[in-house]
């Protein structure tokens, strides 16, 4: 038996994995893993972890880097709105958008001007509507084109995720509308980034699909471990065994309780599989 059977880790992937600030702002390629972190998690899988990726990105978004991180674990994508098999290529389970998310999301687009919106289709295509200059910026950083949309009406269902984008204030107002409409009760509204602002399906979150995910593997959450610098990250590191973050990490993360390790320039996954070696001996 590996001293890391029956334990499953999951990380968040942009700034916490792979550190991607510095290509969004400067349109530099994204660095591969680092040879440190990647090491730690062959040796984490070796003795019998279950290692993989939860991402805010969508499955088009991750494709294109996945096959770089090593994984034995099926991955939490489009911000925890699915559970999606690299191995068996399929979804194993989702929660998607309801049918009034498309309306509601234009009504919100015709409020605010200067917002964007990119709607993610569950069959592996990411549709805009007004993109605007943060939505280049995301393209170049997932490698992903965006189709556009005149609307959010013409795009096609399924959805697993609506991702707004424009400067923080607009996004902080968007907010507040969409609260005043009272549609927080429906969906999942969260910041990923001062200029992103996350839509799903309510409690379609990465701490609800890391849950399902253990149970799937038959692990407790008592052997769950998370590591995310967002607070998109929140819900699975509040709901795992003990939640790890970058010390490159947002304020919101420090004060839910996470465990702060080294900046994720600095190998963060590595130092959190060194504090989980003193745990399992």
């Amino acid at each position: 038996m590996g001293r890391f059977d029956g334990v499953l880790l999951a990380s968040d992937f942009d700034n916490t994995l792979i550190y991607t600030e510095d290509a969004l702002r400067s349109g530099a390629p994204v660095p591969p893993l680092s040879a440190r972190n990647r090491e730690a998690l062959e040796w984490f899988m070796a003795e019998g972890g279950r290692f993989t990726v939860a991402t805010g990105r969508a499955l088009a978004a991750f494709v294109n880097y996945a096959g770089g991180v090593p994984m034995n674990a099926p991955s939490v994508v489009c911000n925890g709105a699915a559970i999606y098999d690299f191995d068996k290529r399929e979804y194993l389970d989702y929660a998607l958008l309801d049918e009034d998310a498309r309306r509601r999301g234009q009504i919100i687009l015709d409020r605010f001007p200067d917002l964007a919106v990119e709607a993610y289709h569950i069959d592996n295509v990411i549709h805009a509507v007004r993109p605007n200059a943060i939505t280049r910026q995301h393209e170049h950083l997932t490698k992903v084109a965006v189709t556009e949309a005149p609307s959010l009406l013409e795009v096609p269902m399924p959805l697993g995720k609506l991702l707004f984008e424009a400067e923080h204030d607009v996004l902080q107002g968007v907010l507040n509308q969409l609260t005043a409409e009272g549609w927080d009760k429906d969906y999942e509204l969260i910041f990923s980034g001062k200029v992103l602002l996350e839509m799903t399906a309510k409690g379609a979150n990465k701490g609800g699909m890391i849950r399902r995910l253990a149970e799937r593997l038959g692990i407790g959450i008592d052997h769950v471990y998370c590591v995310g610098d967002e607070a998109n990250d929140i819900p699975m590191l509040t709901a795992a065994a003990e939640g790890f973050a970058p010390a490159n990490c947002v304020e919101a993360v420090r004060q839910c309780g996470a465990t702060v390790v080294c900046d994720a320039r600095e190998d963060a996954l590595a130092d959190v599989v060194e504090r989980l070696a003193k745990k399992y001996i």
